[in-house]
């Protein structure tokens, strides 16, 4: 009997396509069918898979079974899954920051999925584990060595040019945004919330200790939490802290996990792409949604004004500005901010000062497709 062979399409040439791209060619069951990219393919010469490199979305969509968009590019990450989800191909994703901004929209309309590998995607599968083995989710972790809320550009290109990265995404690693988006998409997926707008964000390398007062305060809020911890010398994973049931507490000790209530479980590690072909296979064996934004998300990622910004000025893109820095809020309390994730080409129209929440009154958005969708998502109509 011959195997099936399912043809995967990857959106997006940086480092996470390309290496997404050198795992999917391992693999006996799938084909790297296209790659989509907006680079000048003959000038791609250190691309390891010229063949299948494509400018065309109409040939992308037309040669795939199941697509993976990790542009890094909201706006047009957007437009890509859009014309996926018409041609009813399943979508997995690693761009969190598309998902927290135009997700929900393709939720409502089509098969969307965000992989394995980055933090939102481990805890979703860390929480598939827990809940098997009876444990009940109050708090669910991401692990941050370094904040620095407003980092300078000069320090942003060092660790750019150091770490090879794009200096924006550097900077919305460094300033919190990146960490502030993946936790409300963790919230709005798995059906949990945020203690405060902004996140309580302590600092403390003892996990356990940590854990066990971000549970107390979920506890006393009477709903799982999202959080991240500042935590030098932690390893870059993942945690989640959960109770269990009484009758297991001596178990529970004799596995050298405390005196209990809390619970923290601990995955030390995430490998971004090398993860992803994980949640692609469960996509084709039909293990559904691992995590995505939700069709009615209850957090959003707002725009905070990192120093004065004066009319006319220009916010080419807004995560990974030395303009803007991301912060989770409650669509409940705010739905008059701007998601972060859209702020690109944006022109101010009036006067923010620095900490103050960019509104849609204070900033003039091109129109786009994300822009459409950003809108429907946190429950407004098109501003003129």
């Amino acid at each position: 009997m011959n195997q099936k062979i399912t043809r995967v399409g990857i959106a997006g040439t940086g480092l996470i396509g390309k290496g997404i791209a050198v795992e999917v060619v391992k693999q006996a069951d799938l084909e790297l069918a296209k790659v989509l990219t907006r680079r000048d393919i003959n000038t791609m010469n250190d691309y390891p898979f010229s063949e299948v490199l494509t400018n065309s979305i109409e040939e992308f969509i037309a040669s795939c079974d199941l697509i993976v968009e990790c542009s890094g590019d909201v706006l047009y990450g957007t437009e890509v899954i859009d014309r996926a989800i018409k041609a009813s191909l399943p979508v997995v994703t690693m761009n969190a920051e598309l998902q927290v901004t135009t997700g929900s929209y393709f939720a409502k309309r089509g098969f969307i999925t965000e992989a394995e590998g980055d933090q939102p995607g481990c805890l979703a599968t860390l929480h598939e584990n827990v809940i098997q083995m009876g444990f009940k989710p109050l708090v669910y972790g991401n692990i941050k060595g370094f904040l620095n809320l407003d980092p300078t550009q000069e320090d942003m290109e060092f660790w750019s040019n150091k770490n090879g990265l794009r200096i924006d995404m550097t900077t919305s690693f460094t300033d919190g945004t990146k960490v502030q988006i993946e936790q409300a998409l963790v919230a709005n997926g798995l059906g949990a919330g945020i203690a405060v707008d902004g996140l309580l964000s302590p600092s403390s390398d003892d996990l356990n200790a940590i854990g066990e007062e971000l549970a107390e305060e979920a506890a006393r809020l009477g709903y799982p939490i999202c959080e991240y911890v500042v935590a030098p010398k932690a390893p870059p994973g993942v945690f989640i802290t959960a109770t269990h049931e009484p009758r297991q507490k001596d178990a529970l000790r004799y596995f050298k996990m405390g005196e209990g209530p809390y619970y923290t479980i601990l995955q030390n590690y995430h490998f971004c792409h090398l993860e992803v072909v994980k949640t692609i296979r469960r996509v084709i064996n039909g293990g559904g949604v691992l995590l995505n934004n939700g069709e009615n998300p209850s957090v959003s990622v707002a725009a905070i004004a990192k120093r004065t910004l004066k009319p006319g000025e220009e916010i080419k893109k807004g995560i990974g500005s030395f303009q803007v820095r991301g912060e989770a809020v409650k669509l409940t309390t705010d739905n008059n901010h701007v998601p972060i994730g859209i702020l690109v080409n944006a022109v101010m129209k009036r006067q923010v000062e620095e900490g103050e929440i960019i509104t849609f009154d204070d900033v003039e958005i091109p129109e786009s497709l994300a822009l459409i969708a950003c809108l429907e998502t946190i429950n407004r109509q098109p501003v003129s």
